[in-house]
């Protein structure tokens, strides 16, 4: 298939195009390169606004990946007007450009952060989301201006994201298990701002391959999945990165334990992302922190702008 991914040159994205070109796709790659270009060679890529594609640019894909737009709550609350802007109406946008061009499916990178707080239920698709928080008010809106699209001639699908951690050629350090790893390397203390709330994991790899089955699955395939490794305590997720950095290392990891107020506590069910796509997401805690070690020495200094959206992100919209 010819597949355009949207926003393609992040953290995920840097991961998910390989595995779509090892599969036999044909990958285009449209972005605003804010964090660089960590992708292959041979990448066809479109560079700036992707409000700008329109849909005889479109008309040559089979599908449409949307990775783009502010990716975490320090982003969406420091610009919120360009938050619901890239969240809300740019996926909309584009999946309304995309059917008018003929595309026969638009995937959505929506996140479990629209559903706030679950009170330590498991969320499934049909729960109702209470997310206050701008970050997660959009990307419900963007996930609806999606969705509501969806008809036979034009699959929409919406992958509900845990919270994504591992390695990627575009690296962060501004993701849980990332940033305990940044720290315990660095200071050999993690610290825990809350350990009773409750997270969905996913590393980057099995985030890549949740979208490569969503591209891959039959075309009446529809509608919203949660794709997460686990749900976790945030304390658990401390003790598992310490003991096995501990166990890796040979060296005591201390664990600073804070009790920080946070509303934004949710446990999801990956039940329907199981049956209906064949997802099942095989690396552990322990194995992303592997994976982390491996390349460790690439990292440098664990300080740089860089692996942090926030701060590229400030220096766009001074």
């Amino acid at each position: 298939m010819n597949i355009l991914v949207a926003g393609g040159a992040g953290f995920i994205g840097s991961v998910l195009v390989p595995l779509l070109i090892d599969r036999g796709h044909r990958v285009t790659v449209a972005d605003a390169f804010w964090f660089g270009r960590s992708l292959p060679e041979n990448v066809e890529t479109i560079d700036g606004d992707l409000f700008s594609l329109t849909p005889n640019e479109l008309a040559r894909f089979d599908q449409v990946i949307f990775l783009a737009g502010l990716s975490n709550d320090p982003m969406a609350e420091f610009s919120p007007v360009r938050n619901f802007i890239d969240n809300g109406a740019l996926p909309s946008y584009l999946a309304y450009a995309s059917k008018l061009a003929g595309v026969k499916r638009f995937v959505y990178a929506s996140s479990c952060s629209v559903y706030g707080f679950t009170g330590g239920d498991e969320a499934s698709e049909d729960t109702a989301v209470h997310c206050g928080y701008p970050y997660g008010i959009s990307k419900l809106q963007g996930e609806r201006g999606v969705l509501q699209l969806g008809d036979g001639d034009f699959s929409t699908i919406a992958l509900r994201q845990g919270t994504v951690v591992g390695h990627s050629p575009r690296m962060r350090f501004d993701l849980i298990v990332n940033t305990m790893f940044k720290t315990a390397m660095s200071t050999g203390r993690i610290v825990i701002n809350n350990p009773d709330i409750w997270r969905p994991i996913i590393d980057v790899r099995d985030t890549a391959t949740a979208f490569r089955l969503a591209v891959e699955a039959p075309p009446e395939t529809n509608g919203v999945f949660n794709v997460a490794f686990d749900n976790f305590t945030v304390g658990d997720v401390g003790n598992q990165v310490a003991s096995a950095l501990e166990d890796r290392l040979s060296r005591p990891i201390t664990l600073e334990i804070l009790r920080n107020e946070d509303l934004r506590s949710y446990r999801v069910s990956t039940v329907h992302a199981r049956e209906q796509l064949g997802f099942t997401p095989t690396r552990s805690i322990p194995e992303t922190i592997d994976e982390l070690l491996t390349h460790a020495d690439e990292y440098g200094d664990f300080s740089k702008d860089a692996f942090y959206n926030i701060e590229i992100f400030k220096q766009i919209e001074r």
